[in-house]
């Protein structure tokens, strides 16, 4: 018969699973911003750079502050700078829904870098 009266954990094991989810969350929200560059649309760069500059790196949220954000996400139509429609221009990336089209093309390549935190 085998009788088992107790599991005990390392001290430290609520701390270190804590620090580990963080370091993850961290590299998540960075590698959506670092991938989603080429999807944003771009006129001046100001949009962009408000996504790294209103994202705090391990909340799990990505934001994109620039006031007109939230319409180009939806409207944008990609006939700027390398845009999806760019016409007399170089055909890119940059157009409507940018997050969930760069999740579509690089989330099982941010999943296995996660392997890192196991």
């Amino acid at each position: 018969m085998l009788r088992f009266t107790g599991i005990s954990f390392d001290p430290n094991f609520q701390r270190n699973i804590e620090q580990n989810f963080r370091q993850a969350q961290k590299y998540i929200d960075s590698e959506a911003l670092r991938h989603c560059d080429p999807y944003v649309p771009m006129l001046t760069g100001t949009m962009k750079k408000s996504g790294l500059s209103g994202t705090v790196l391990g909340s799990g949220e990505v934001k994109y502050t620039a006031p007109y954000a939230e319409r180009q996400y939806y409207l944008n139509a990609g006939h700027g700078k390398e845009g999806l429609d760019a016409s007399g221009g170089v055909k890119g990336l940059r157009g409507k829904y940018w997050f969930e089209r760069m999740k579509a093309d690089h989330k099982d390549e941010i999943l296995r870098g996660l392997n890192t935190f196991r």
